[in-house]
């Protein structure tokens, strides 16, 4: 269902059938549409309660379901904010995760993680292994994560991943990511298209992020200004246990890729772009999978005339070294992003002007 959901938002229908569905689905969307219009309408209006907390908070979103790369955008963000001399925490849902408390630490900033991606999600877990020098917090209701992160933490700023939907929590810049090969999907909102409201919406973003992007230069989409990015894989490698290994060092493997991302194929299409690099599997999962015995069991099937496995950071963080017979590597994704200081400014200046 998931491949002819994409294939109807990417492509259109392409068989009498699909028309058929397509057809069917945009009542419902115009009414799910409908409902998150009426809904920010009421949030506009003071009708509906937003909570401000006294630390600064920076929302980092995106107008479709998933896979615009929004962990990496608030991975360099934290970063950029760290040069700026100013630490932040990190607040995200936790999707995909079992935590049932209303707010949970996944990490102090001391280097250790006190939730596992299990509990507190694949996504929270990876940016607090990426940064641990900062507090990771999630919440479903994200003024409860903020409310813990004002009693447990000395911080200059809040990131809150994935908010620009959540508008219970005021927020004091809102950065909205869009994939800049086709920013708007087929403009439905879900479940026709894949957005998760109309594209008015965007008028509440501060600024763009358009990820993907092979344009260069300045940038706006819809009057709004914005800056332009690309993702491209690390020169390294780790293994699950974290040790380094150049991409050229696995060069003459036999190796199977597995990813449980949004899009799968786009990291496959970035490995097999490194030339000294060899796929003979490629094993497709859902994102944020869980990894049971069944999905590990079709990675071994794959690989089974192979060398290693080669995998994706935020699946490592699901997974352990005696899970698998052969070696396991991870790749790290790099955001590469044109006028970045511009940017930074414009956030520091808004947050503490």
């Amino acid at each position: 269902m998931a491949e002819l959901h994409k294939r109807l938002v990417l492509n259109g229908p392409k068989t009498t059938g699909e028309a058929l569905l397509f057809f069917m689905l945009i009542p419902v969307s115009i009414l799910y549409g409908g409902v998150s219009r009426i809904r920010n309408i009421c949030y506009d209006c003071g009708l509906l309660p937003v909570y401000r907390g006294r630390i600064p908070v920076v929302s980092v979103g995106n107008l479709a379901a998933g896979g615009t790369g929004k962990t990496p955008a608030v991975d360099w963000l934290v970063k950029q904010f760290a040069k700026q001399g100013k630490k932040a925490a990190i607040l995200s849902r936790g999707y995909g995760g079992s935590l049932t408390a209303a707010a949970g630490i996944v990490a102090r900033g001391d280097g250790r993680l006190e939730l596992d991606a299990e509990t507190a999600g694949d996504e929270p877990c990876l940016l607090a292994k990426r940064n641990p020098h900062n507090p990771v917090v999630v919440a479903r209701k994200r003024k409860n994560g903020i409310r813990l992160i004002e009693k447990s933490f000395d911080v200059d700023v809040i990131v809150l991943d994935d908010g620009f939907q959540h508008r219970a929590v005021a927020r004091d810049f809102d950065l909205v990511l869009l994939d800049d090969a086709n920013p708007l999907g087929n403009g439905f909102p879900l479940p026709a298209g894949n957005l998760r409201e109309f594209p008015r919406g965007l008028k509440r973003a501060d600024y763009l992020l358009l990820t993907r992007s092979a344009a260069t230069g300045k940038a706006s989409f819809c009057g709004i200004p914005a800056v332009r990015a690309r993702y491209r894989l690390a020169e390294n490698a780790l293994t699950l246990n974290g040790e380094f290994k150049s991409l050229t060092e696995l060069s003459g493997l036999k190796l199977v890729a597995f990813a449980g991302i949004a899009h799968p194929e786009s990291f496959f299409s970035a490995l097999e772009s490194v030339s000294q690099l060899s796929l003979v599997g490629k094993v497709d999962l859902p994102d944020h999978a869980h990894y049971d015995q069944n999905f590990i069991r079709r990675i071994h099937e794959a690989g089974r005339d192979a060398d290693a496995f080669i995998t994706t950071e935020k699946d490592a963080v699901k997974l352990a070294p005696d899970m698998f017979e052969r070696p396991c590597y991870q790749v790290p994704l790099v955001l590469d992003m044109e006028q970045e200081n511009d940017l930074v400014d414009l956030i520091c200046s808004r947050i503490w002007r």
